[in-house]
């Protein structure tokens, strides 16, 4: 599986690399971050600050779509909510997947509307497996031209 240059220096890009972020993508459609708890990332109470849990999250499903689609589709961030569960006190990381055939429904959709805005769901959970944080991210996708 190849990876693009901007697929690899992704860990390098500053709010992630600031926060101690780290992913990597299992297969095209699957990336997982992670998150350890440091002094970089903690609020003043010694959790995870909720600005650093929700950049762990921030641009996987678009990068993944972008990647599945190709260069002929536009595909943005347009709106995102989380939902704090609990204070992340240990490591923290997130699975983001796609399936091939959701890829293939936004396709199909972009191909009859203008514009598709599909959203997708994840949860950021502790070292124990328990959720500390819900992502609800919706995206903008079009074809070009």
């Amino acid at each position: 599986m190849l990876r693009t240059l901007r697929e690899k220096l992704v860990n390098l890009y500053p709010p992630l690399l600031g926060a101690g972020i780290r992913s990597r993508q299992v297969d095209p459609l699957t990336i997982r971050a992670e998150m350890k708890l440091t002094a970089l990332n903690r609020n003043i109470v010694g959790v995870h600050f909720g600005g650093s849990l929700y950049a762990m999250c921030d641009p996987w499903f678009m990068l993944i779509l972008m990647r599945a689609l190709g260069k002929d589709y536009i595909v943005w961030d347009k709106a995102a909510r989380i939902e704090f569960v609990q204070p992340g006190r240990s490591a923290v990381s997130a699975t983001f997947h796609i399936p091939a055939a959701r890829v293939q429904e936004i396709r199909e959709l972009a191909a009859q509307t203008r514009k598709v805005e599909p959203i997708f769901q994840v949860d950021v959970t502790d070292a124990s497996g328990q959720v500390v944080a819900r992502v609800e991210k919706t995206l903008y996708v079009r074809r070009k031209g």
